[in-house]
């Protein structure tokens, strides 16, 4: 699994280091971060002798990216292109009254914060809702520790808390109304937002 995610990486890398030797004038203040992780992504993958494997998706920070969109593009669109895959995948679900994230997301969560690393700039607001069961004001504060549980999880994988905030929605922005278990499930999450 991690053998398959650098040699994917380093497809991406490749392409980005290319564009950026290419590149007559460059924001370096802007594109450091990126191309810093595929310098990075580069250098590891060849001490350990691998090579790209010529698969038709490359991985981004963890998001599936076609090849053919980012061969033409600048960094900061790839850069762009990662950040849109990202919010596709935003959202850390919780069981009845619990705010521990649990393993099944730690790929996900794993994949923002290499994001957040790479570009310190990039902001983060970690929005903690609640089913409808309970109190509004218990469900304020369980949508809290939800969100605090998530940015927990991020700051334990090295990204800065200057990068994230947090709000609680508690009960009030469920994206089910209706009033079955699935609905309940669907409502008590973390929504990374960028």
């Amino acid at each position: 699994m991690q053998l398959n995610k650098i040699l994917k990486s380093l497809v991406i890398a490749l392409p980005m280091l290319t564009l950026a030797a290419c590149s007559s004038t460059t924001d370096s203040t802007t594109n450091d971060g990126v191309e810093s992780s595929a310098q990075q992504t580069v250098s590891d993958t060849t001490a350990d002798g691998n090579t790209g494997s010529g698969s038709n998706v490359i991985v981004g920070s963890g998001t599936d990216v076609s090849i053919d969109s980012v061969e033409n593009l600048t960094v900061e669109e790839v850069k762009k292109q990662v950040m849109d895959e990202l919010r596709k995948r935003h959202v850390v679900y919780f069981g009845f009254d619990q705010q521990a994230v649990t393993a099944e997301y730690g790929e996900l969560l794993q994949d923002h914060a290499n994001f957040l690393i790479d570009n310190p700039a990039v902001k983060v607001l970690i929005e903690g809702h609640a089913d409808e069961r309970g109190t509004p004001g218990y469900n304020i504060a369980l949508g809290e520790r939800r969100a605090n549980a998530v940015v927990k999880y991020l700051n334990n994988l090295g990204v800065s808390s200057s990068q994230i905030s947090t709000v609680s929605y508690g009960e009030e922005k469920p994206v089910n109304t209706s009033h079955t278990d699935a609905a309940f499930t669907q409502n008590r999450r973390a929504v990374l937002v960028y």
